[in-house]
Order: structure tokens, then sequence, then C-alpha cells
């Protein structure tokens, strides 16, 4: 699985012959690129309607969209998208095939709606757990996995719910505090789902969540050891 940072919480991820693009935003200081630069995936996943997760979702509307049911039909009548996951939204705790992946969706804590010159609730904010297997009550040694996970506080399901039982090998963490966790509280996250690699996200992008990713790194090694902090560049990738 190749895991590819594009800045903010914008990643892509390769599995096989399946491509897939979670919250597109390039208006963000780690990346070099445009959309157009982007050659466009097979599924878009979006995890929420804020603005810096949703900015570029439409110049990939030839994809399959992954949503919640709300959101998803924003997309469509709002972004140009037309093709939904199985015709319609996911909703949290189910799981659809995406071509050759699995992709499991659960909550994220957090806010969600869209300003379109009034507020508008676009569902439960969610991350996304994305494996080469389909999810089992026991961890399967032989399968990879990534968790994205949104914008989110720190919760329990982390540890009682996602590491026990959907066992990601990786996760994407935000990690620029004042509007998601910071990087201690991330580092417990990485600690309680049991992660070998954790990955910081949504920081730098704007002044409030600027961070020293220093910080970061001593946090994971404080509260989880077992796992190995990774800070990529913007548009760097990894191979998990």
């Amino acid at each position: 699985m190749k895991l590819t940072w594009y800045g903010h919480s914008t990643w892509r991820v390769e599995l096989g012959e399946t491509s897939m693009l979670i919250d597109p935003f390039f208006g963000n200081p780690k990346t070099g690129l445009s959309p157009e630069d982007v050659e466009t995936p097979d599924y878009v996943l979006l995890t929420h309607g804020h603005a810096d997760h949703i900015g570029d979702a439409a110049a990939f509307s030839d994809a399959t969209l992954v949503a919640v049911p709300e959101l998803a039909a924003f997309a469509e009548d709002e972004l140009g998208y037309n093709n939904a996951v199985a015709g319609m939204g996911m909703n949290m705790g189910g799981t659809v095939a995406c071509g050759e992946a699995f992709v499991t969706m659960h909550r994220a804590d957090h806010t969600n709606g869209a300003n379109t010159g009034y507020e508008l609730e676009l569902g439960m904010p969610v991350g996304y757990v994305i494996s080469d297997t389909a999810p089992t009550e026991l961890g399967d040694a032989d399968s990879t996995t990534f968790y994205h996970a949104g914008d989110t506080a720190l919760m329990t399901e982390m540890r009682e719910v996602i590491g026990a039982y959907l066992d990601p090998d990786a996760a994407a963490l935000p990690a620029g505090d004042h509007f998601t966790m910071g990087p201690r509280q991330a580092a417990i996250a990485a600690d309680w789902l049991g992660v070998d690699y954790a990955l910081p996200m949504h920081y730098d992008t704007f002044p409030p969540i600027e961070i020293d990713t220093a910080t970061f790194e001593d946090e994971v090694e404080s509260h989880a050891s077992d796992a190995e902090a990774v800070v990529l560049d913007g548009d760097e990738s990894f191979e998990l």
C-alpha cells in the first residue's frame, strides 16, 4: 500500500490497481501541486464538509464518491458527483469494497457543515480504515491496514473498537491542536490504536495549527513506544 501526503488531511492511497484520494484540498502550504497535477483516482473519500477538506473535491467528480449520505447528497448537488458507492452514501460501521480495497467508516469527534450562504449540516464527521482484506473480529497479521482518522479529538473508540477489531498498521492522525487533537493526544491515540507507524496531518496550514513536528515525534516516543513517528514532507510517499 502506497500512501502519499499532499499536506493538511489530503492523502492518496494506492492499493494494487485501486487508487483513492481522501479530503482533496490543495490550497495548503505543504504541497506544490494543484488539482490539475493529480490524476483522478478511482474513489474520493470525504471525511466531512469543511472547506479545508472538500475545497478541491469538485475537480475529481469523475471518481466514485464515498461519504455519509448527507455529504454524498451535497456533493452530488453542489460538487458535480453522480457516482456514490452503491448508488448512495455509506455510513458509520459499514464496510464497502472499493476495487481491491475494503473501506470501513468510523465516526470522528468533530463538527460538520458547509457554509453556502447559510449553514448546512452534513451528517456525522468520520474517519476511514482502509485494508487489503475484509475486516474480521480478530486482527489479521497478513493484512495491510491504514487508518485516516479525519478531524477528531482523542476518543476511546480508538482503543476499544478501531485498534482492537480493525487493527490498523499505520494511522494518519491530526496533530495541529486548536481544531483537533494536538501532538500529545495524537500520540496517545497511536498507543491506543496499537499502530506501527503514526503519521501527523492537519498541521501548519493556518497559524492556529502550526506546530513543531519534533514535539509530535517526542510525544509518540513517550506515549506510544511501539509506534514509529513518520513525518512526511508535502507530496512525499510512504510504502506500508
